[in-house]
Parts: structure tokens; C-alpha cells; sequence
């Protein structure tokens, strides 16, 4: 049998990045052979084995034939007599169809080293079209290579617009779905994940909610870029610059989509969007089945983004309810990602890219103040149930009062101070 090193493993090393995983392919083998060796079996598709002191996976060398919808709807036929071109000419790119035999010598029969120095995200062969996952796949590997330059061919993005018009990506299952955003989110520029689709018309298909808000007006003095959707891809990419968590990328992909159903009639204005949003983030999440995670962060930045860009100025009973609706009483740690998410909402416009946003600092520093007060005293004192409550909520409004006046008055003094 020949073994060869395949994949990212063979494209990370040529584009001189860090090599994270390794795959195999074994040519000329039976799945006896590899079992005598201490090889497990995995994979239900097609023989995939684990080497048995690594764990890495090897597989052996294999064609596919169509025979279906989606992408699941392949039969795979594995035999010592495929060839390694054979397997190679299978894959969804030139730049992943490149493989490295025993002794470092590439085997290109594609020309991915070529693409990847042109920088150019090329399909291997027509095949491409059979699975519709490629599309959402190479939009992904748009938005990890986004920083390197490089752009998807344009026979490659034809035929993804063909499987985005074909209805073939209507049967990729909503974990797919949610799998590959998940790990676009993760990316250096989740945002080009989003531009991709949206360019190949499979953003309208997987994501409608999103593909509304581009077109939709906003008043120019609060977003001179006008465009919903194009304040949603500057938003996006503030976020990336401000945070690697997915979640906080996600919340902010999800803020405002209340904006998408905004009635004509009053335009540019968006009053409400942000309670609008809620229904529409929760039957996004519940259709791609979004960790909870990360549907409670983007509710409750949807719902409560607007009142943290002008906290300094609302009533203490709406800031209390604000704390609570953030749940930072119970979980304080979540308010950091939640001020992140607000963050890149209120940088993402055009000419705000480096806009100070002092609503984050008050409001931190207001939850670690609220934070110290406790029911241990109103239960010392003997009260019960929802008496305790009542007092803590009291006792809390008290603290967020005087800490707005004492803020209100060391603005004051630094005013003054400024003045002299």
C-alpha cells in the first residue's frame, strides 16, 4: 500500500501556516489490511480508519457516484484498484486536492499550487456540483483566507449560483448548515462568509432573515451608510476585530433583524425593531438548532442593544430592568459579551469605526457596584420569599441612583476643570 498526507495538512504547509490535523489516504489497500496493522474502524459511509498510536484518520483511496439529494447522497465505492488521482479529483478544491508521498514529494495533478499562488479558490472538477455543501464550504474558506487575498474563481462561483438555483441546497440538513456557520463565525472574516452567500444567492435560501436587510433604509444622521444590510457586514466586522468568541459574532450577526420587517410606511425609521427582532432571532435558532448559548446572548443583545447606547440617560427602574434582562445578577461574567456585540453595533458605521463608546465602561462598572448587594442582610433581618426580593430590588435602585448622580456630577467637575 502507498500512504500520502492530503488536504489542509498539504495546503497549510504550502501557504506556511500552522499544519493543526492530519489526513491520510491509502492507495492499493484492502480495510483487512489496515485492521492486522491496529487500525479502528469509523464511519458508517466509508471505510475510515483510526491509526491506533496517533488517532489520526486514514482513508482508504475512494470514488463517489451521485445517487441522490443533498449531501448525503453519494455511493462511495473504495477498492484496492482506485487510483490516487482518482480520490483527489473528488474533492471540493484545487488547493485541497494536493497530496505529499512518503518522501515529501507533491502530487498536483490539479493544479492547486498553482491557485495558491494565485490565491484563487478553484472547484477540481464538475463534479463540484453534486454537493451542495460545497457552496456553504467554500464560502467559509472564503472568509479564512480572506487576509491572504484570495478570491473564488469565477467558473467556481457560477456553479455555486447553479446548486443555489438548482433547489439542492434546500435538502442539506440544518446541523450542516449550522456546522459550517459555526466554523465560518470562527474565521478571520465571518463577514465574507455572509458577502459570499449572499454574491451566489444561497444567503436567501439558508438565511432569508439576513437576506432582507440589505436594501432597507436607515436615517443617515445615525447610519450615513444607509444600507441595513451593509451596516450588518461593518457591524460583523468590528466584532471580528473586537472579539474571537463566535457567539458575540453571531449575537451581532442576529441584532437587527427586526430591521427587515420594518413597515414601508415609516422609513427610514425603525422604531421597535429591537423587540421585533426577538421572535425572528428565536425562529432563526430554533431552525438551524442553535446552542442555547448562543441563542440567549443574541436575544438579548437583539432586544436590549438600543437602551445600552443611551443607558447614561434612562430612568433607574429601566436600567434595573435592563440588569435583569441581562441576567448579570446570576451571570455577571455574560455582560462582557454583551458590551462586545454592543460595541461593534455602534462602530459599524460608516465614519463610527473608532467611536468611543462610554456606555460600556458605565454599565461594567455600575453591575460590579449592584453586584456587592446581596440578600444576606434583608434575610438576616427576617424576611421571607418574595419580601426579600422587593428589598433587594429597592436596595438596588438606590445604589443605580446614586451612582448615575455621582457620575453626573464628576462629569460635571470634569467639565468645569476642562473649562478653566
Amino acid at each position: 500500500m502507498d500512504i500520502y498526507l492530503v488536504g489542509g495538512a498539504v495546503r497549510d504547509k504550502l501557504l506556511g501556516l500552522e499544519v493543526k490535523d492530519h489526513d491520510w489516504v491509502v492507495v492499493g489497500a484492502q480495510p483487512q489490511a489496515l485492521e492486522q496493522l491496529g487500525f479502528r474502524t469509523v464511519g458508517s459511509d466509508f471505510p475510515v480508519f483510526l491509526h491506533p498510536d496517533t488517532g489520526e484518520e486514514y482513508a482508504l483511496a475512494r470514488t463517489e457516484r451521485k445517487n441522490g439529494h443533498g449531501y448525503g447522497g453519494f455511493v462511495f465505492h473504495t477498492d484496492a484498484s482506485v487510483t490516487l488521482e482518482q480520490d483527489l479529483s473528488r474533492r471540493d478544491l484545487t488547493i485541497n486536492a494536493i497530496a505529499e508521498d512518503r518522501n515529501g514529494q507533491l502530487v498536483d495533478p490539479y493544479g492547486g499550487q498553482r491557485d495558491i499562488v494565485e490565491r484563487k479558490l478553484r472547484h477540481v472538477s464538475a463534479a463540484f456540483v453534486e454537493d451542495p455543501l460545497r457552496v456553504l464550504r467554500v464560502a467559509r474558506f472564503a472568509a479564512r483566507f480572506n487576509h491572504l487575498g484570495f478570491t473564488i474563481a469565477e467558473e467556481t462561483l457560477a456553479l455555486m449560483k447553479a446548486i443555489s438555483d438548482s433547489g439542492e441546497l434546500q435538502h442539506l440538513t440544518p446541523e450542516r448548515v449550522w456546522g459550517e456557520t459555526l466554523k465560518a463565525l470562527s474565521e478571520g472574516s465571518p463577514r465574507t462568509y455572509l458577502e459570499v452567500l449572499r454574491e451566489c444567492g444561497a444567503l436567501a435560501v439558508f438565511f432569508p432573515e439576513l437576506e432582507k436587510l440589505f436594501g432597507v433604509p436607515q436615517r443617515a444622521d445615525f447610519h450615513p451608510e444607509v444600507d441595513t444590510g451593509i451596516h450588518l457586514l461593518m457591524a460583523m466586522g468590528q466584532a471580528t476585530k473586537l472579539s474571537d468568541d463566535p457567539r458575540v459574532r453571531f449575537a451581532v450577526m442576529m441584532h437587527d433583524l427586526g430591521k427587515g420587517i420594518t413597515p414601508e410606511h415609516i422609513l427610514p425609521r425603525h422604531m421597535g425593531h429591537e423587540e421585533a427582532g426577538v421572535p425572528l432571532v428565536e425562529a432563526f435558532c430554533e431552525r438551524l438548532r442553535v446552542p442555547n448559548r448562543f441563542r440567549k446572548l443574541a436575544i438579548v443583545v437583539t432586544r436590549y442593544h438600543l437602551l445600552c447606547h443611551k443607558i447614561e440617560t434612562l430612568r433607574p427602574a429601566t436600567v434595573l430592568k435592563v440588569l435583569k434582562g441581562l441576567d448579570v445578577f446570576r451571570q455577571p461574567e455574560a455582560l462582557q459579551c454583551f458590551l462586545l456585540a454592543c460595541i461593534a453595533d455602534a462602530r459599524g458605521r460608516t465614519g463610527f469605526e473608532t467611536v468611543d463608546y462610554p456606555s460600556a465602561q458605565w454599565l461594567q462598572n455600575l453591575a460590579d457596584k449592584v453586584n456587592t448587594i446581596t440578600s444576606k442582610e434583608f434575610i438576616d433581618a427576617g424576611l421571607k420569599g418574595a419580601a426579600i426580593g422587593e428589598a433587594l430590588d429597592r436596595k438596588r435602585l438606590e445604589c443605580i441612583t446614586d451612582y448615575k448622580r455621582e457620575h453626573k456630577r464628576n462629569n460635571k467637575n470634569n467639565q468645569e476643570s476642562e473649562n478653566a
